[in-house]
């Protein structure tokens, strides 16, 4: 299966900045993906290891309808590196009526550790463009389980704030934990 290389609810949907740019979804990475959520489940909101079966559905059924509709519910991107696939997310949860969205983002397990903090940067970087510049949305977060200390550095750094703290908001690993929302608004509405 080849996805459309266009959403119909964009005017551009390629971004660049440098070596990186973020693409339309495409089917050939679901399986790395699938790999890397399952490696990451414990920061994702996945109760349960995803299959190749799982995968292929959840693309063919909802991922592939997202690019024919004029307000979808999420707008998901391949995150390239030199047109290496390094990364995935998007905007999800879009709210239309309400002008916001979350920013899902999910990278390669094995760069986490040393490329976190410049990837998670390009990243929001890039998803803001699609997000303020062409869907003009007011307001974007990311909604966060508080296991990641090094993620709130990143975003106060890309100028996002600490919109809410939801205090044992969810249950993970046989304890409660706060979630953590940072927001970031679109000053080009002001």
């Amino acid at each position: 299966m080849v996805f459309p290389k266009k959403y119909k609810s964009l005017v551009y949907d390629q971004v660049f900045f440098e070596e990186y740019k973020i693409i339309p979804i495409r089917f050939e990475d679901r399986i790395k993906i699938m790999n890397w959520r399952n490696e990451q489940m414990y920061h994702l909101r996945q109760d349960k290891l995803l299959t190749n079966k799982d995968q292929d559905n959840y693309y063919k059924n909802t991922i592939s309808k997202l690019f024919n509709e004029e307000k979808p519910n999420q707008i998901i991107f391949s995150f390239l590196k030199n047109d290496e696939l390094i990364g995935y997310g998007g905007l999800v949860r879009i709210n239309w009526i309400d002008q916001n969205a979350e920013i899902s983002f999910i990278m390669n397990t094995n760069l986490e550790e040393k490329n976190f903090k410049k990837n998670w940067t390009i990243f929001l970087l890039l998803i803001e463009k699609i997000g303020f510049n062409q869907l003009n949305l007011k307001k974007i977060y990311v909604y966060a389980f508080d296991l990641r200390i090094h993620l709130y550095e990143v975003l106060l750094e890309s100028n996002y704030f600490l919109d809410a703290r939801l205090t044992n908001h969810c249950f993970f690993n046989n304890s409660f934990l706060d979630v953590v929302i940072h927001s970031k608004l679109n000053n080009l509405l002001d």
